[in-house]
């Protein structure tokens, strides 16, 4: 993604996931960032100091709590925007409107769209935010750090055996994931196989009959409004009885649900699941 970077108050170049060029005369100091994953992006590439406005829920680091919100997926409040005089926006591809983005591009603010899909792609992002912000160096070291834990995380659960996996994003309606979304790729990283991978959908509704015919091992997800003790009873106690007793494990959303480098502490959790589904197996 990385095209051109220079040193500070030099011109500074990348291309985001649209494939646009976003092109500024000097490194950006006032930076909105229009969902929590990105403000958060934003701070382990070493400019959430440059960040003036950030989305609803921003709340980590918990320096982004005190930054001044800007409206959210559903609305961006466009006269804040104004008045916080960005020099670059941050925004995301399938959760802001792409009518809002090209507003604000329209009133002369450069936007940079992301869309992480792969584990691959959170350095990706943490490089090309630190040129666009000027801190390279900070964003280069924390993509580095990322990319050291991943890579041990794939040694290790290489030659792992395979666990079929249904991973739940929210359950009334059940929603999952298909193959093409990133807590997919984290969950083939441990050795798990992904139930619905193949669902043209990215975070498709799925009916429970559909969940008994996929024969998942064992269910992972954060979506419960209970938590945790309510997330494995759910499962352990269901009256329907081809999914009764199966293996439940709660998942922190905001570690896997958010594509920051946090996503190593979701993929650590979801391993740990795994290797206990394969020490139960009989």
């Amino acid at each position: 993604m990385l095209v051109a970077g220079a040193a500070f108050a030099q011109p500074v170049s990348v291309v985001d996931d649209r494939g646009k060029k976003i092109a500024l005369a000097a490194p950006a100091q006032r930076v909105v960032a229009l969902a929590p994953s990105l403000a958060e992006l934003a701070f382990a590439a070493g400019a959430g100091g440059r960040l003036v406005g950030v989305a609803r829920f921003s709340d980590y680091p918990p320096a982004a709590r005190k930054i001044p919100q800007v409206g959210d997926a559903a609305r961006v409040d466009f006269e804040r925007v104004a008045a916080l005089k960005p020099d670059l926006i941050l925004a995301w591809k399938s959760g802001n409107s792409a009518a809002d983005v090209g507003r604000l591009e329209g009133l002369g603010y450069p936007a940079f769209v992301s869309e992480p899909a792969r584990l691959a792609d959170i350095p990706r992002l943490l490089n090309a935010i630190g040129a666009l912000a000027g801190t390279s160096p900070a964003a280069g070291k924390a993509a580095s750090e990322f990319e050291r834990e991943i890579h041990a995380l794939r040694g290790r659960y290489a030659s792992a055996g395979k666990v079929r996996v249904f991973y739940l994003i929210w359950h009334r309606p059940l929603l999952t994931v298909n193959g093409a979304h990133m807590i997919s790729d984290v969950i083939a990283l441990c050795g798990g196989e992904n139930v619905f991978a193949d669902v043209a959908q990215l975070t498709p509704n799925v009916a429970l009959e559909a969940v008994i015919a996929a024969k998942p091992e064992v269910v992972l997800g954060g979506g419960s409004a209970g938590g945790e003790q309510e997330f494995a009873a759910r499962w352990r106690e269901t009256a329907v009885e081809p999914l009764r007793g199966l293996p439940a494990f709660h998942i922190n959303p905001d570690h896997i649900q958010r594509q920051t480098p946090r996503i190593v502490e979701g993929a650590r959790a979801v391993c740990s699941a795994l290797d206990e589904v394969r020490r139960n197996r009989k």
